[in-house]
């Protein structure tokens, strides 16, 4: 049944032959546990990223907890179950955040795609592909762990941000989630750049501490290997900001907290690595998704 519905889909894009001229860059940000900051990272990259001229839209496929509505102070009208089940273009869900940011919501609708038909699929992967027209780049907030929800958008992802802090269990959590994709049949390693942020560090040695030892089990007995694009520091201003519901990248600009982000994006966007030059778009990504 599941390899029907694969080769549905794959059909329904072949005959649509749904290409652009530009693909949006879609980055996939997760972590091995819950509570270490990453729908945070999230919204304030978004920011960033968004104040030095590009397009940003955030897909918060953290289900059920709705971080980076509650993080922008918005309460979406409609979420992507609308689109689906509703016949709704896909750019009418997209709500507006800070600094003009784009986020899509989910929605517990989200479960149903296990059981799309035909013309479902066909609507939303065509809606789907107009996202890339919207953004320069999406970044897509995944829960927490490796759920098979989780999995398969890390799977789909060209990129990868895994967010993890120096706390022993959150590495131990972060190196099970880099095992599990390891391990995936499905996996791409030389088609996936993995970066790894350190937050709530309380040093720039602290954070290169928490990729070095990483990096070391990745290589030794995943014979992979992840990068490293920075650290987000313990900051009482940031603490501040999240207890308010606010974006520390707005709320407090000059706090060290925020210009690591300011950093961060940089790094992400002009950094020395070299970025994968085949741009899969966002519609791509939903594809394995929705042959579970």
């Amino acid at each position: 049944m599941k390899e029907d519905q694969a080769q549905k889909l794959r059909n329904v894009i072949k005959q649509k032959n749904y290409t652009l001229s530009q693909k949006a860059r879609v980055i996939t940000i997760t972590s091995g546990k819950g509570g270490v900051g990453k729908s945070n990272v999230a919204v304030n990259l978004a920011v960033q990223i968004q104040k030095k001229g590009k397009k940003v839209l955030i897909f918060d496929a953290d289900l059920g907890l709705a971080n980076v509505e509650v993080m922008f102070g918005a309460m979406p009208k409609y979420n992507l179950s609308d689109v689906i089940y509703q016949g709704m273009d896909v750019r009418k869900i997209v709500t507006e955040g800070p600094e003009g940011v784009g986020f899509i919501s989910g929605g517990s609708g989200i479960m149903g795609l296990n059981n799309l038909s035909k013309d479902q699929i066909d609507y939303l992967v065509h809606n789907l592909a107009q996202l890339d027209e919207m953004a320069d780049i999406v970044l897509v907030d995944t829960g927490a762990g490796i759920a098979d929800s989780v999995m398969e958008f890390v799977l789909a992802s060209p990129e990868v941000l895994l967010v993890s802090t120096p706390e022993p269990s959150s590495l131990t959590d972060s190196y099970s989630l880099l095992k599990a994709l390891h391990r995936n049949p499905n996996f791409l390693q030389k088609g996936t750049r993995i970066n790894v942020v350190a937050n709530r560090v309380n040093s720039v040695e602290d954070g290169q501490t928490v990729y070095d030892k990483l990096s070391t089990v990745v290589s030794q007995f995943l014979n992979g290997s992840i990068n490293y694009l920075g650290m987000i520091p313990q900051d009482h201003m940031l603490e501040k900001a999240v207890r308010q519901q606010k974006i520390v990248s707005l709320y407090a600009p000059e706090s060290k907290s925020a210009k690591a982000f300011e950093l961060l994006a940089g790094n992400l966007m002009n950094g020395s690595h070299d970025i994968p030059t085949m741009r899969r778009g966002i519609s791509q990504l939903f594809a394995p998704f929705m042959n579970k």
